[in-house]
């Protein structure tokens, strides 16, 4: 089984001699590179750990470059893709870019051009990444609070004061002043601020 963790170029060409100038180019840069013939054998090898951007041909042999980007769409593999191609068109660009490609490429390729477009791509992919795991982490605090905690959050989040909150809820303002220590300690939240953000956060999560 291959295994890929750092972020690594995908260049995917059914040319072996674009391919191996890409990944000389690539690699005389600093970049990881991985080499496929089709975007069958790099559907075949993909695996969800692996991080970088992809490199991709339109016309190949087999399954096109669209068709891959579609496919891996719908499988809601995000990994960022360069398109590039021998045989340009305006509709063939605008699907690529109106379906998330970082770029659309003509060979023969501006080196200086293909390098920025594999750098943005790159850097889209560690935000995309970062953000996740942000995300992840914020789902995770967000799951120790318990239903009563979750509604002093939101109604703590919406700029009521304790008295208020107390009214709301029955109870009296010094337990809401229990509820929100409590709360606050489980975010991990320093500040009004931050718990609001939490609360904006739990609000997209339930209108998902």
């Amino acid at each position: 089984m291959t295994t890929i963790v750092e972020q690594t170029v995908f260049i995917v060409d059914d040319d072996v001699a674009v391919r191996d100038a890409l990944a000389l180019l690539l690699g005389l840069k600093g970049y990881r590179t991985a080499i496929f013939s089709s975007a069958e054998d790099f559907l075949a090898a993909y695996r969800k750990d692996w991080r970088g951007c992809l490199v991709l041909d339109i016309k190949m042999s087999g399954m096109s470059g669209l068709d891959l980007q579609s496919r891996l769409a719908a499988q809601n593999v995000e990994m960022p893709i360069v398109i590039i191609t021998g045989h340009g068109d305006a509709a063939s660009a605008r699907q690529a870019l109106k379906s998330g490609a970082v770029d659309f490429l003509e060979k023969p390729l501006d080196e200086e051009q293909l390098v920025a477009a594999v750098g943005s791509a790159l850097e889209r992919d560690a935000k995309r990444r970062a953000e996740r795991v942000v995300g992840d982490e914020t789902s995770s605090r967000m799951a120790r609070l318990t239903p009563r905690e979750r509604q002093v959050m939101d109604l703590a989040a919406a700029g009521r004061h304790n008295r208020e909150i107390g009214e709301a809820l029955g109870i009296s303002p010094r337990t809401v002043e229990v509820y929100k220590a409590r709360l606050m300690e489980k975010l991990q939240a320093r500040n009004l601020s931050e718990l609001i953000r939490f609360a904006l956060t739990a609000d997209r999560e339930r209108a998902a």
